[in-house]
């Protein structure tokens, strides 16, 4: 009997003026849009893991503060026909500094500022319905507190803190 898991992933909301940060990614369905998102890291916290995968993918710094939803989603991909749950924790976060010049993941291609309007409009574009879902959450003022979400240290390397 196997044991079945969740791919655990983290999303970071970023509004600015109205628009949210996203990104052009290459798939194996096309071109998509996604929010700044990716898999939690051995060693690391759910935290530590949207600051990082937002620099990465978007080359800004960002700083959450509240948790807008957790969800959960079955894909089958069709290139490989694997069966995957994600459990994706979706942060609100605040613009800290963008970064010009840094190197964005590969597969990125760019970032983009959208307003609700122009993410409704584009379903066929989005990674996942978990995109508009955690938008229209966030619109809705779907907000809890940080202090909600714990980190063992037995979960963390080195000298990361909980």
């Amino acid at each position: 009997m196997s044991l079945w898991k969740p791919s655990v992933t983290v999303a970071a909301l970023v509004e600015r003026d109205g628009r949210f940060l996203l990104v052009e990614e290459t798939t194996a369905q096309g071109v998509r849009i996604n929010q700044p998102a990716g898999h939690l890291d051995p060693g690391e916290s759910l935290l530590e893991a949207v600051v990082r995968e937002a620099l990465e993918e978007t080359g800004c710094a960002v700083e959450p503060r509240a948790l807008v939803g957790v969800y959960m989603a079955r894909f089958v991909h069709q290139s490989s026909a694997t069966d995957v749950t994600y459990l994706r924790f979706a942060f609100a976060c605040e613009l800290v500094r963008e970064l010009p010049g840094r190197a964005l993941d590969a597969g990125i291609l760019r970032t983009v500022w959208l307003t609700p309007e122009e993410i409704r409009a584009a379903p066929e574009r989005h990674r996942s319905p978990l995109v508009s879902r955690s938008v229209e959450d966030y619109l809705a003022g779907h907000r809890a507190p940080l202090a909600l979400i714990h980190t063992h240290a037995s979960c963390l390397y080195g000298s990361r803190q909980a």
